[in-house]
Protein backbone atom coordinates (compact mmCIF):
# COMPACT_ATOMS: atom_id res chain seq x y z
CA UNK A 1 0.00 0.00 0.00
CA UNK A 2 1.40 3.47 -0.90
CA UNK A 3 2.67 5.48 2.07
CA UNK A 4 0.11 8.28 1.62
CA UNK A 5 -2.81 5.85 1.57
CA UNK A 6 -1.45 4.09 4.65
CA UNK A 7 -0.99 7.41 6.46
CA UNK A 8 -4.51 8.51 5.52
CA UNK A 9 -5.99 5.27 6.84
CA UNK A 10 -4.06 5.54 10.09
CA UNK A 11 -5.16 9.15 10.53
CA UNK A 12 -8.79 8.19 9.90
CA UNK A 13 -8.59 5.39 12.46
CA UNK A 14 -7.18 7.77 15.07
CA UNK A 15 -9.81 10.49 14.58
CA UNK A 16 -12.44 8.96 16.93
CA UNK A 17 -9.84 8.63 19.69
CA UNK A 18 -8.77 12.23 19.24
CA UNK A 19 -12.40 13.38 19.43
CA UNK A 20 -12.94 11.38 22.63
CA UNK A 21 -9.80 12.92 24.10
CA UNK A 22 -11.06 16.40 23.23
CA UNK A 23 -14.41 15.60 24.84
CA UNK A 24 -12.59 14.50 27.98
CA UNK A 25 -10.74 17.82 28.06
CA UNK A 26 -13.80 19.95 27.24
CA UNK A 27 -16.27 18.52 29.78
CA UNK A 28 -16.27 17.55 33.43
CA UNK A 29 -18.63 15.40 35.51
CA UNK A 30 -19.91 16.20 38.97
CA UNK A 31 -22.47 14.76 41.36
CA UNK A 32 -25.00 17.02 43.03
CA UNK A 33 -24.02 17.17 46.69
CA UNK A 34 -25.21 20.71 47.40
CA UNK A 35 -28.26 22.86 46.70
CA UNK A 36 -26.50 24.99 44.09
CA UNK A 37 -25.61 22.00 41.91
CA UNK A 38 -29.04 20.43 42.36
CA UNK A 39 -30.67 23.68 41.23
CA UNK A 40 -28.50 23.66 38.09
CA UNK A 41 -29.71 20.12 37.34
CA UNK A 42 -33.34 21.07 37.98
CA UNK A 43 -33.01 24.17 35.78
CA UNK A 44 -31.60 22.13 32.92
CA UNK A 45 -34.43 19.63 33.29
CA UNK A 46 -36.93 22.50 33.26
CA UNK A 47 -35.45 23.87 30.04
CA UNK A 48 -35.81 20.46 28.35
CA UNK A 49 -38.76 18.66 29.92
CA UNK A 50 -40.99 21.68 30.59
CA UNK A 51 -40.09 24.60 28.32
CA UNK A 52 -38.98 22.61 25.26
CA UNK A 53 -40.95 19.34 25.32
CA UNK A 54 -43.87 20.16 27.59
CA UNK A 55 -43.66 16.76 29.29
CA UNK A 56 -43.73 18.06 32.87
CA UNK A 57 -45.62 20.89 34.57
CA UNK A 58 -43.91 22.21 37.71
CA UNK A 59 -46.01 23.55 40.59
CA UNK A 60 -44.29 26.93 40.35
CA UNK A 61 -43.15 27.61 36.75
CA UNK A 62 -41.64 30.95 37.73
CA UNK A 63 -38.88 29.11 39.60
CA UNK A 64 -37.72 27.42 36.36
CA UNK A 65 -37.05 24.19 38.26
CA UNK A 66 -38.23 20.67 37.37
CA UNK A 67 -38.07 18.14 40.17
CA UNK A 68 -40.25 15.49 41.76
CA UNK A 69 -40.50 13.31 44.85
CA UNK A 70 -38.07 10.76 43.40
CA UNK A 71 -35.23 13.30 43.53
CA UNK A 72 -35.14 12.83 47.30
CA UNK A 73 -33.74 9.32 46.76
CA UNK A 74 -31.74 9.82 43.57
CA UNK A 75 -28.11 10.42 42.62
CA UNK A 76 -27.88 13.41 40.29
CA UNK A 77 -25.04 13.76 37.78
CA UNK A 78 -24.26 16.99 35.93
CA UNK A 79 -22.03 17.35 32.85
CA UNK A 80 -20.41 20.77 32.67
CA UNK A 81 -18.64 22.49 29.78
CA UNK A 82 -15.31 23.53 31.26
CA UNK A 83 -14.59 26.68 29.25
CA UNK A 84 -18.03 28.29 29.50
CA UNK A 85 -19.13 26.79 32.83
CA UNK A 86 -22.49 25.90 31.25
CA UNK A 87 -24.54 22.88 32.27
CA UNK A 88 -24.48 20.64 29.20
CA UNK A 89 -26.34 17.54 30.35
CA UNK A 90 -27.66 15.61 33.32
CA UNK A 91 -28.98 12.22 34.36
CA UNK A 92 -30.15 10.66 37.61
CA UNK A 93 -30.15 7.22 39.22
CA UNK A 94 -33.28 6.68 41.30
CA UNK A 95 -32.85 4.25 44.17
CA UNK A 96 -35.89 2.17 45.21
CA UNK A 97 -38.04 3.30 48.09
CA UNK A 98 -40.73 1.68 50.21
CA UNK A 99 -44.23 1.84 48.77
CA UNK A 100 -47.09 3.38 50.76
CA UNK A 101 -48.85 0.01 50.87
CA UNK A 102 -46.04 -1.80 52.66
CA UNK A 103 -42.36 -2.49 52.87
CA UNK A 104 -41.85 -3.50 49.23
CA UNK A 105 -39.13 -1.51 47.47
CA UNK A 106 -40.24 0.03 44.17
CA UNK A 107 -38.85 2.03 41.26
CA UNK A 108 -40.77 4.84 39.51
CA UNK A 109 -41.42 2.73 36.39
CA UNK A 110 -43.14 0.15 38.58
CA UNK A 111 -45.58 2.85 39.66
CA UNK A 112 -46.56 4.22 36.25
CA UNK A 113 -45.76 1.22 34.02
CA UNK A 114 -45.79 -1.77 36.32
CA UNK A 115 -48.44 -3.64 34.33
CA UNK A 116 -46.28 -3.43 31.21
CA UNK A 117 -43.32 -5.27 32.79
CA UNK A 118 -43.63 -8.74 31.32
CA UNK A 119 -40.14 -10.27 31.29
CA UNK A 120 -40.12 -13.60 33.12
CA UNK A 121 -36.78 -13.15 34.89
CA UNK A 122 -35.72 -9.51 34.44
CA UNK A 123 -38.31 -7.87 36.67
CA UNK A 124 -37.28 -5.42 39.44
CA UNK A 125 -39.01 -7.55 42.06
CA UNK A 126 -36.73 -10.51 41.23
CA UNK A 127 -33.60 -8.64 42.34
CA UNK A 128 -32.38 -7.65 45.76
CA UNK A 129 -33.62 -4.08 46.16
CA UNK A 130 -30.14 -2.99 47.20
CA UNK A 131 -28.82 -3.94 43.76
CA UNK A 132 -31.25 -2.10 41.47
CA UNK A 133 -31.97 1.46 40.37
CA UNK A 134 -33.65 3.36 37.56
CA UNK A 135 -31.98 5.61 34.99
CA UNK A 136 -34.13 8.65 34.27
CA UNK A 137 -34.33 12.38 33.51
CA UNK A 138 -31.47 12.24 31.02
CA UNK A 139 -31.34 15.67 29.38
CA UNK A 140 -29.00 17.61 27.12
CA UNK A 141 -29.18 21.39 27.06
CA UNK A 142 -30.58 22.89 23.84
CA UNK A 143 -27.45 25.05 23.77
CA UNK A 144 -25.44 21.89 23.07
CA UNK A 145 -27.80 20.51 20.45
CA UNK A 146 -28.00 23.39 18.01
CA UNK A 147 -25.87 26.24 16.65
CA UNK A 148 -26.77 28.73 19.36
CA UNK A 149 -25.67 32.31 18.82
CA UNK A 150 -24.01 34.41 21.50
CA UNK A 151 -27.29 36.31 22.05
CA UNK A 152 -29.32 33.09 22.38
CA UNK A 153 -26.90 31.76 24.97
CA UNK A 154 -26.93 35.05 26.88
CA UNK A 155 -30.76 35.04 26.90
CA UNK A 156 -30.76 31.72 28.79
CA UNK A 157 -27.69 32.06 31.00
CA UNK A 158 -25.54 34.94 32.09
CA UNK A 159 -22.53 34.36 29.92
CA UNK A 160 -21.14 35.88 26.77
CA UNK A 161 -19.54 32.69 25.53
CA UNK A 162 -19.84 31.64 21.89
CA UNK A 163 -18.93 28.10 20.89
CA UNK A 164 -16.33 27.51 18.21
CA UNK A 165 -16.81 24.97 15.43
CA UNK A 166 -14.12 22.82 17.04
CA UNK A 167 -15.99 22.84 20.37
CA UNK A 168 -19.23 21.84 18.64
CA UNK A 169 -17.58 18.74 17.19
CA UNK A 170 -17.58 17.12 20.63
CA UNK A 171 -21.24 17.92 21.46
CA UNK A 172 -22.68 14.69 19.94
CA UNK A 173 -20.58 12.75 22.47
CA UNK A 174 -22.47 14.23 25.44
CA UNK A 175 -25.12 11.49 25.34
CA UNK A 176 -22.40 8.80 25.31
CA UNK A 177 -20.69 10.60 28.19
CA UNK A 178 -23.94 10.61 30.18
CA UNK A 179 -24.39 6.86 29.73
CA UNK A 180 -20.75 6.20 30.59
CA UNK A 181 -21.26 8.24 33.76
CA UNK A 182 -24.37 6.19 34.50
CA UNK A 183 -22.51 2.90 34.14
CA UNK A 184 -19.70 4.21 36.33
CA UNK A 185 -22.23 5.18 39.01
CA UNK A 186 -23.88 1.75 38.85
CA UNK A 187 -20.54 0.15 39.67
CA UNK A 188 -19.51 2.72 42.29
CA UNK A 189 -22.85 2.45 44.11
CA UNK A 190 -22.79 -1.37 43.86
CA UNK A 191 -26.11 -1.42 42.01
CA UNK A 192 -25.36 -3.31 38.78
CA UNK A 193 -28.98 -3.88 37.73
CA UNK A 194 -30.50 -0.83 36.04
CA UNK A 195 -33.88 -0.20 34.46
CA UNK A 196 -34.99 2.64 32.21
CA UNK A 197 -38.09 3.67 30.28
CA UNK A 198 -36.91 4.61 26.78
CA UNK A 199 -38.19 5.17 23.29
CA UNK A 200 -37.29 2.19 21.02
CA UNK A 201 -34.78 4.17 18.94
CA UNK A 202 -32.39 4.95 21.79
CA UNK A 203 -31.40 1.36 22.72
CA UNK A 204 -30.68 0.67 19.05
CA UNK A 205 -28.36 3.66 18.88
CA UNK A 206 -26.63 2.69 22.14
CA UNK A 207 -26.05 -0.82 20.82
CA UNK A 208 -23.67 0.73 18.27
CA UNK A 209 -21.38 1.65 21.17
CA UNK A 210 -21.58 -1.80 22.74
CA UNK A 211 -24.35 -0.96 25.24
CA UNK A 212 -26.87 -3.82 25.07
CA UNK A 213 -30.20 -3.07 26.72
CA UNK A 214 -32.82 -5.83 27.01
CA UNK A 215 -36.47 -4.96 26.50
CA UNK A 216 -38.41 -6.09 29.57
CA UNK A 217 -41.82 -4.51 29.02
CA UNK A 218 -44.58 -3.88 26.54
CA UNK A 219 -44.65 -0.56 24.70
CA UNK A 220 -46.85 2.02 26.44
CA UNK A 221 -47.85 5.60 25.75
CA UNK A 222 -45.81 7.69 28.18
CA UNK A 223 -44.69 10.96 26.60
CA UNK A 224 -44.74 9.04 23.33
CA UNK A 225 -44.07 5.36 22.78
CA UNK A 226 -41.87 3.99 25.57
CA UNK A 227 -40.78 0.57 26.78
CA UNK A 228 -38.95 -0.61 29.88
CA UNK A 229 -35.38 -1.79 29.32
CA UNK A 230 -32.78 -3.46 31.53
CA UNK A 231 -28.99 -3.49 31.50
CA UNK A 232 -26.34 -5.18 33.65
CA UNK A 233 -23.42 -2.87 34.38
CA UNK A 234 -21.02 -5.82 34.59
CA UNK A 235 -21.83 -6.81 31.03
CA UNK A 236 -21.36 -3.21 29.89
CA UNK A 237 -17.72 -3.27 30.93
CA UNK A 238 -17.20 -6.49 28.94
CA UNK A 239 -19.04 -5.40 25.79
CA UNK A 240 -18.06 -1.74 25.64
CA UNK A 241 -16.14 -0.74 22.52
CA UNK A 242 -12.47 -0.57 23.44
CA UNK A 243 -12.02 3.02 22.22
CA UNK A 244 -14.55 4.16 24.86
CA UNK A 245 -12.74 2.49 27.76
CA UNK A 246 -10.22 5.32 28.44
CA UNK A 247 -13.06 7.87 28.67
CA UNK A 248 -15.10 5.51 30.83
CA UNK A 249 -12.19 5.01 33.21
CA UNK A 250 -11.61 8.77 33.34
CA UNK A 251 -15.26 9.44 34.22
CA UNK A 252 -15.18 6.62 36.76
CA UNK A 253 -12.10 8.07 38.48
CA UNK A 254 -13.70 11.53 38.46
CA UNK A 255 -16.90 10.33 40.11
CA UNK A 256 -15.34 7.87 42.58
CA UNK A 257 -14.32 10.52 45.16
CA UNK A 258 -17.82 12.04 44.94
CA UNK A 259 -19.98 8.94 45.33
CA UNK A 260 -19.87 8.68 49.13
CA UNK A 261 -21.10 12.24 49.59
CA UNK A 262 -23.79 11.78 46.94
CA UNK A 263 -25.10 8.61 48.56
CA UNK A 264 -25.08 10.29 51.97
CA UNK A 265 -27.31 13.05 50.61
CA UNK A 266 -29.92 10.59 49.32
CA UNK A 267 -32.90 10.61 51.64
CA UNK A 268 -33.33 6.85 51.80
CA UNK A 269 -31.62 3.95 53.49
CA UNK A 270 -29.46 1.99 51.05
CA UNK A 271 -28.73 -1.64 51.83
CA UNK A 272 -25.69 -3.22 50.18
Amino acid sequence: MPYKALADRERKEQEPNRLLERFRNDFTFRLAQDDATRKRVYRLRYDVYCAELGYEHPDNPSEHQEHDAHDEHAIQCLVEHRKSGLAAGCVRLVLPQSSEEGDAQTLPLQEYGGNSLNHVTLHPSRFCHGSICEISRLAISPLFRKRSTRDEIASIVRTNHAFTDAERETFPLIVIGLFLATYALLGLSKRPHAFAMMEPRLPRLLRMSGFYFTKVGETIDFHGKRSAFYIDQRRVEKDMHKELMPLYQHIQSTLAPQIEGALASVATESIY
